[in-house]
Parts: C-alpha cells; structure tokens; sequence
C-alpha cells in the first residue's frame, strides 16, 4: 500500500474513534473498485486503518449536460438515512446536516456523529458553520482526513437565532471580508473542493447576491449555491430566482439555485429561468424523496411520475424507518426522531390527521406497520365502497 497522507496524533485519535471503517470491517467485503483503498500513516504511531480515497466526480456533474439534483443540508433532515434514500430515488449530489466547526474542534461526540456517511452516499459533501477562519480551517482539515467527503460545504445561508447570534450562518453576511478570510483558509487547508451556500444578503437593505457570490468566488470558492432569500425573510415570502440568474451570469465557477422547487415542474423552471448548472431541493424533499426522480423525468423531457400510491409510499417509509435504525443502533431513540419524518409522509392523506396523532406516539417500528397497514386496508376499503 502507498502512504496515502500524515496524520497529527488528534486525527489519528478522531479516525481511531469516529471512523472511517477499519480494515476488519471490510473483511469479506469488496471495496468498490472506483474507490481504491489507500493506507494511512500517522507520524509517531503508526498504520492506523484505512482511507477510502476517490477523485469528486460532482463538478464533472456540474459541467455535464446533465443538471445534477442536490439534496441540501438541513438540521435534524438530512441525515444519512434520509440521504441514502434520496440517492437511491435520483439525487445525484448530497449534503451532511451542518456541523459546528467548534464542536468537531472540541471532540464533541454527538458532533462527530453528524459526520458520519456510507460510501454509497457518494458524492457528499460535509457542511460546516463558523465564524473564526483558523478554527473553521482547523475543522475543515479534520473532517477532510478524518471522514473523506468529496467536497467542503460552507455555510453561509443558515437563518437560525442561535447560529446567527454568534456570527455563524448567515451572521457572516454582514462582514464579506470574514466571509472571504474563511474561505481562503479553508481552501488553503485542504485538498478536496471548498464550495459554499449562501444568501442573497442579511437583510433586504444589504440584499446584494452578486456581489456576495463575486466576494465568495475570488476567495477561492469552487462552486456556489444561492438559496434567493434573505437571512430576515427566514423561510417566508418567495424565493427570487432573478437573482440567481443574475449570479449565474456574473460568475465562471458553477451555480446551484436553491429555493421554492416543491415539484419537478418547479425544477424545470428553476432551470429555464435562471440556466444554473445544478438545482437543490430542500423543503420540497420532506416525506417526498420521489421528488428527485419526478425532477429528472421534468429536466429530460420525460413525463412527470405520479406522487407514489398509498402502499408504495408506506413501503418507502418503512425503508426509511429501518435505515434509521440501523444507523442509530437504538431502535427506540430512532423511532423518536423519526416522528417527524412519519408527519411529513402522511401528509396530503385522506383522513391523515388521526394517523399523525398515532403515529407520533410511536416508540417501535412494529408500532408503525401496524398503524400504515391499518390505514392501508381501511383505505382500500373506502375505494371499493
């Protein structure tokens, strides 16, 4: 085996503890071949495991004629489940949840597991928030040897009190030359792509996405995504995608368009209207992975599938609870976090508003066969009355 890099102590200590796999866990398992494993050496201890290494093929995406879908990165949303769902219902790029470049510094164990990912969530992206451009690098280097994305993801775009309130998110927004700093460290310390999120501003005062993406692309960004709301418009009003096609004239590097895509109908005209050369889906993703497939159908010229039927999309949600389980390795702690998940899949049912109220009781995954299949029957009944 080749060194493939060297490792300080504090890496070698994350990798030994967080992952990624050790060598026995591969045992009688075949690495992906487009992922050659490569050992890592760390000075002063030794082949400490090994390091799946691959060459980012998501700008290759980004230059092709195929529109790539991103699943963006949302608190308490995107984790590896839901990530590994989406990727198998058609998004071709996904996002880690971001994480507090503090907390990873500090070796915050709940931290480290946000940074946890399968290979085949391969192309993914790590996203991470700050506002100190030395510990936000040091962080940005870590995740980098110690968990492997294709790519860095700095957040600039996230509107929550408490991220803001200490410059964080898009805090950052009101001081573009720190938005800069951090992102020519980060880029510095890494080999891997440094791309960011943004806003188009902090306020509609300071609304200036152009020159926000001209700052962001100077400093070294690779790509840039555009979610064309304010931080003060938090999820409200309307995305304005005139200025994400403004940002897409006025830049050279790739730009993601993000906002409003309920729909592969909206993806499409997300597209048409602004020419970005990718497109991420938030909001419109939840309890709706099927979402990605209906917006390549749209983006190919290919007819629009329909919203999954009852049973069919029961049987994503039971697939989706079993990742998640298998992930938290506590069924009952997973049950309870997906709770939400089961809100958003049965939303838009018949009569959904009595399973909601069951559902998010549920402690077990029998617990949720048992209400879908009741649902289920009772449905197909009311059909053949």
């Amino acid at each position: 085996m080749t060194p493939f890099t060297v490792l300080t102590p504090l890496a070698a200590w994350f990798l030994a503890r967080w992952g990624p796999r050790s060598e026995e866990s591969y045992a009688g398992e075949a690495l992906p071949p487009r992922h050659p494993r490569a050992r890592l050496c760390v000075e002063g201890i030794g082949e400490v495991g090994y390091f799946v290494a691959m060459k980012p093929n998501f700008l290759d995406l980004l230059e092709s004629d195929r529109v790539p879908l991103y699943l963006a990165p949302q608190a308490g949303v995107s984790e590896s489940p839901f990530r590994r769902l989406c990727r198998s219902y058609g998004a071709d790029v996904v996002v880690s949840e971001f994480v507090s470049s503090e907390g990873i510094r500090r070796n915050d164990p709940r931290t480290h597991e946000y940074l946890r990912f399968d290979d085949d969530e391969r192309p993914i992206g790590i996203q991470i928030f700050g506002a100190e451009p030395a510990a936000m690098a040091e962080a940005a280097a870590l995740v980098e040897d110690v968990y492997g994305p294709d790519f860095l993801d700095l957040n600039f775009g996230c509107p929550v009190k408490k991220v803001v309130k200490r410059n964080g998110g898009s805090g950052c927004l009101r001081d573009l030359d720190l938005v800069q700093q951090i992102i020519r460290s980060v880029a510095a310390a890494t080999r891997i792509p440094t791309t960011v999120k943004i806003r188009s501003g902090w306020s509609e005062e300071l609304r200036n996405p152009v020159e926000i993406a001209l700052r962001c692309q100077d400093a070294g960004a690779a790509v840039l995504t555009l979610h064309a709301r304010t931080r003060t418009q938090m999820y409200g009003g309307s995305a304005d995608w005139d200025e994400i096609a403004a940002v897409v004239d006025a830049l050279d590097i790739p730009v993601v368009g993000n906002g409003d895509v309920w729909n592969g109908a909206d993806a499409l005209r997300l597209r048409e209207h602004t020419g970005c050369a990718g497109i991420m889906i938030a909001r419109g993703s939840h309890g709706a992975p099927w979402i990605f497939g209906q917006a390549r159908a749209a983006l190919d010229g290919k007819p629009i599938p329909l919203d999954p039927f009852v049973r069919e999309r029961f049987d994503m949600v039971r697939e989706h609870a079993q990742l998640a389980i298998a992930f938290e390795r506590d069924e009952e702690k997973a049950m309870i976090e997906f709770r939400k998940h089961l809100g958003w899949y049965t939303k838009g049912l018949p009569n959904g508003r009595q399973l909601r109220q069951e559902l998010f009781g549920v402690r077990k995954l029998v617990e949720v066969d048992s209400l879908l299949e009741r649902y289920a029957e009772e449905s197909a009944t009311a059909l053949a009355a």
